[in-house]
């Protein structure tokens, strides 16, 4: 059982610290919070009301004191519980969103801050639900959260992925354990009619990208009737997809092999194994090969692992970008298309599309964006926290 509000610790902040918060940013950082004996003496997520250096109060979130981001807020109302009913109120608000936008149950359930429920990820596979704590304060309410997550969609298996990087900087371990049912093996994920494969188990993230379903929608009709390259591509969610809309012959390439084991799966489900290669192989050294070879390709898809994990690794980061897109632009065919993205939220828009742009002109390729955008509706993005916008995707069209 959970302290009443009126028992909870109050964590004050420094002179002028509200100035962010009170604009309607859900974070305080350390240097703007008062961190004294006894807040120090408080354990990594304690659940504390927030206060004004005047004693006004702020509301209710989650603190650690050893951690960058200090406090992270749940509620403005100082007054409410935050208990399996609130945290109930908040799972079921975000399922309510869901289920308005899509019609089968395959989606990111809750997307932290953005759902107002920070550092949670829960991702559904139809009764499987996968989830992921990633600060310490929802480590500290993950029994909770498991008994909102089953009280909205009774899944018959939930997975705790609790093997983040961003649990490092919280001081917390990382583990995975499945806590209710069995995985018997890979996932199925529905999409758009086709079927793919998840591996929630050990596979990246979650092992899906829920976040790119819209965009493979609107790469996936550009290589109808031509040969398609799917860079990083991982599970094969572009390449399948691409394969099922005409493509032919399709390559993906990615460093993974129980990733492309699952690709082949899933190319094999949809019929269109016949038109899929899936290779191992560092994809730079795949793509100076392909060159050297003269291939092309009506569309080429790049959508990499994060280049950017931190601030001090953006330039060399940028440079990776660039280089990418360089390469990849050299095996597009006239008239044909590429789709680049980044998922590193220390990356700027409109710093990747200018490393984009640098990288095509290296490359000798002129063209025009046809779309830029993000991830799907799923992952909303929090109005106070760009990094909640962590995805960027260009798709232009070469001469």
């Amino acid at each position: 059982m959970l302290d009443r509000p009126a028992d909870l610790p109050t964590v004050f902040l420094n002179p002028g610290g509200d100035r962010r918060l009170s604009q309607g940013h859900p974070w305080a950082y350390a240097n703007e919070v008062r961190i004294d004996a006894a807040g120090k003496a408080l354990e990594s997520g304690t659940v504390a009301r927030l206060a004004r250096v005047d004693g006004k109060p702020l509301g209710i979130g989650m603190f650690n004191p050893h951690a960058l981001i200090a406090f992270r807020l749940l509620d403005r109302d100082p007054s409410v519980a935050v208990d399996g009913a609130w945290l109930s109120g908040r799972v079921g608000r975000a399922l309510a969103l869901r289920r308005r936008l899509f019609a089968e149950p395959f989606y990111r359930l809750v997307h932290a801050e953005a759902d107002a429920l920070p550092g949670l990820v829960v991702d559904r596979f139809d009764d499987v639900a996968v989830v992921q704590a990633n600060t310490a304060g929802m480590d500290r309410l993950l029994p909770l959260v498991i008994e909102a997550v089953e009280a909205a969609i009774n899944p018959a298996v939930v997975v705790v992925r609790n093997d983040s990087r961003a649990r490092a900087l919280e001081g917390l371990d990382r583990t995975v354990v499945v806590v209710k049912g069995e995985v018997g093996g890979p996932v199925p994920v529905r999409e758009d009619g086709l079927v793919f494969f998840a591996d929630v188990l050990t596979g990246q993230k979650t092992g899906w990208f829920f976040d790119q379903r819209r965009n493979r929608a609107f790469a996936a009709p550009l290589a109808e009737g031509g040969a398609m390259l799917d860079l990083f591509c991982h599970t094969g969610g572009f390449a399948v997809r691409a394969a099922a809309g005409g493509a032919s012959p399709v390559l993906g390439i990615d460093t993974s092999e129980p990733a492309l084991a699952l690709a082949r799966q899933a190319a094999a489900a949809n019929g269109v194994d016949a038109r899929c290669t899936f290779r191992r192989g560092e994809v730079f050294q795949s793509l100076e090969a392909l060159i050297t070879e003269g291939a092309r390709f009506r569309l080429v898809v790049a959508d990499p692992p994060a280049f950017v994990k931190s601030r001090k690794e953006l330039a060399a980061g940028l440079r990776g970008y660039r280089k990418l897109a360089r390469l990849a632009a050299r095996v597009v065919e006239p008239g044909g298309f590429l789709f680049l993205a980044s998922c590193s939220h220390n990356v700027e828009a409109a710093g990747f599309a200018a490393e984009c742009a640098a990288g095509l002109a290296k490359a000798g390729r002129t063209g025009r964006i046809l779309r830029a955008a993000g991830a799907g509706p799923d992952h909303p993005i929090h109005p106070h926290l760009p990094e909640t916008a962590y995805l960027k995707t260009l798709v232009l069209q070469l001469d």
